[in-house]
């Protein structure tokens, strides 16, 4: 769906306007639904002065109405007068005005900490920085470092949500390809390496204790004598009879 024309602007009046859903803001004026909440919380486009579609010809108030009434609705653009081109791609590090310029640092932070996955290209493209000064915010030496505090670039107004999402699966999906390209390497060289838990652990041996042989215990009660066993017994005691006087 085509953006309206300034869409920070029109959501913005959306959202102190009319009782749309965040989600019916969000699609109409293709911005995340992050966005339009942080909008609504006035944490996101400060200081921007909300622009109504319907002066500019972008809605109808019919439309408004009868998306208000089910929320499950989209909004349908009118048909402008006026033919816009479309935006031609851009390429290389995006512009950012000089008053926002001092909030990059904070911005290259908060990515490297919370999406490390990103490359440097691509925080370069989102808040429009170089690769000098996210190397030199890596390794702390960055003339600011100590005054530096991570800030999403979302609030900052430095990228959008959608941007940001998107270049976070990109980044994604190109650390799965080189997860599943050397998982396939390995399987084909039939080299595998074991587990840092299998190469270290002491080998355990298991001691078996024998079972203590059991005697039968003879039985008192059972045992029988006879006189024959009894003298046969005596025959070799010999008896130290003293002599009486």
């Amino acid at each position: 769906m085509i953006q309206p024309l300034m869409p920070k602007a029109t959501a913005v009046w959306l959202v102190e306007n009319t009782a749309l859903t965040f989600d019916q803001v969000a699609d109409f004026c293709g911005l995340h639904v992050l966005e339009v909440k942080g909008i609504a919380d006035g944490d996101v486009a400060q200081g921007i002065k909300g622009m109504d579609p319907i002066v500019s010809g972008q809605l109808s108030r019919v439309e408004i109405e009868r998306c208000q009434g089910n929320p499950a609705t989209r909004l349908m653009r009118a048909e402008s007068k006026y033919k816009i081109p479309p935006a031609a791609p851009r390429k290389g590090p995006r512009y950012t005005p000089v008053s926002r310029r001092q909030d990059r640092p904070d911005a290259v932070a908060w990515l490297l900490r919370n999406h490390p996955e990103l490359t440097d290209a691509q925080i370069s493209k989102l808040v429009g920085t170089t690769k000098p000064t996210i190397e030199s915010i890596k390794d702390r030496t960055h003339w600011n470092s100590a005054n530096i505090k991570p800030v999403d670039p979302v609030t900052l107004g430095l990228s959008t949500q959608i941007e940001l999402d998107a270049a976070v699966q990109k980044a994604g999906r190109k650390l799965d390809r080189e997860r599943k390209k050397a998982d396939k390497a390995a399987g084909r060289t039939g080299e595998t390496l074991l587990s840092a838990a299998e190469t270290t652990a002491p080998e355990v041996q298991h001691a078996t204790i024998a079972a203590p042989e059991v005697k039968p215990e003879e039985d008192e009660t059972k045992k029988s004598y006879d006189a024959d066993s009894v003298f046969a017994s005596l025959k070799g005691v010999k008896i130290d009879e003293d002599d009486e006087d």
